[in-house]
């Protein structure tokens, strides 16, 4: 959907620990730029602390009087979640009015809403998430990161659809490889789910490149890394502990004595670039892929720098349309559905 030649995406301005401040701060970075914000909360609220901050950016403000909070219970939020900021920014989405949503609220809630006002794409069994990681070499996208615990064969395909149209489009490159997490790059390593899984990839895309450990994740060795949402969300928290932990301690060793002084600013140029390496916020934002509309998930947490990057993030993705790549791609891979539903249905007849 587009306003007066620019595109329009919903923001959930009450969503997020530091909502609305971060929100409005954020879109604030998109002045003059060809971009529409629906901006969805308590109009008081959002227009007191926009009033300056919005000058010069393209939006509008509605007046919800509800907001999806954290401590919400699932069914009180499924049961008034459409009629929240929230829920009222995914719903322009499902109207046409807007390109994209973005919201920094409850995760679990986002996700269950958003299923249920837009529908998964026919074909799609469960919507994944997924995110960039940096890497040493390139970024990754990884996915499933927390949607789904448990997966199967069917889920984990879908997945590989999904990040590979994604990585086609924020990465901007035709040839993507793609590749399945596991706990060694070895063919007989693994479990019957990802060897299973191995195989149908190995025949849906050109550029499979196997297995890959948790270590090459942050490597940058394959464009697309798939897993089910427990191991994803595990890595992910994981790997955002270990690089606060590097930081807090680095930091408190360069101030340990004055010959470590001395020594950080020496270092200062490298510091400051290791730092902007591993600073989050350059990174946040996260697509619900699987999803009729593109949904992304800014961190709950975020301030203003990083939910600039969730629409920056957005933006990228709008820009390709990844949902015909999807299509393709099923249509594809569904001999190879109806090969390992009959594989199923023969190994159960011979246990009988």
């Amino acid at each position: 959907m587009t306003t007066s030649g620019r595109q329009v995406i919903a923001i959930d301005g009450m969503g997020g620990d530091n909502a609305p401040e971060a929100v409005l701060k954020g879109l604030s970075q998109f002045k003059g730029e060809d971009f529409h914000f629906l901006i969805f909360g308590d109009s008081e609220v959002l227009e007191k602390c926009g009033k300056d901050l919005l000058e010069g950016v393209s939006h509008e403000i509605r007046h919800v009087d509800a907001v999806i909070t954290s401590d919400m219970d699932v069914k009180s939020s499924l049961r008034t979640g459409k009629n929240t900021s929230m829920g009222m920014a995914i719903q322009a989405v499902q109207s046409g009015e807007a390109s994209a949503v973005i919201s920094a609220g409850n995760t679990g809630l986002y996700m269950a809403l958003s299923k249920i006002i837009l529908k998964t794409i026919e074909g799609i069994e469960r919507p994944a998430i997924g995110t960039i990681i940096p890497g040493k070499k390139a970024n990754t996208v990884c996915l499933d990161l927390g949607a789904n615990a448990e997966c199967s064969v069917r889920n984990l395909v879908d997945f590989a659809i999904m990040g590979e149209a994604l990585a086609r489009s924020v990465f901007e490159k035709e040839n993507v490889s793609v590749a399945l997490l596991n706990i060694g790059s070895e063919e007989c390593k693994g479990n019957k789910l990802v060897k299973q899984t191995s195989e149908i990839l190995g025949n849906l895309f050109d550029n499979y490149v196997g297995f890959v450990e948790g270590d090459d994740i942050n490597k940058g060795v394959v464009d697309v890394i798939v897993t089910d949402g427990f191991t994803g969300n595990v890595f992910l928290k994981t790997m955002e502990g270990a690089a606060k932990f590097v930081v807090s301690e680095l930091k408190d060793s360069l101030a340990d004595s004055l010959l470590s002084k001395i020594g950080a600013l020496l270092a200062l140029p490298a510091l400051s670039k290791l730092k902007k390496k591993l600073d989050p916020r350059l990174y946040n934002g996260a697509v619900l892929l699987g999803l009729n509309g593109v949904v992304v998930k800014s961190h709950g947490g975020t301030d203003d720098v990083g939910f600039a990057n969730a629409v920056r993030f957005t933006i990228n993705v709008l820009r390709q349309n990844i949902f015909d790549r999807i299509r393709a791609q099923l249509e594809k891979s569904k001999s190879h559905y109806e090969a390992e539903a009959e594989a199923q249905k023969k190994e159960a007849e011979e246990k009988k």
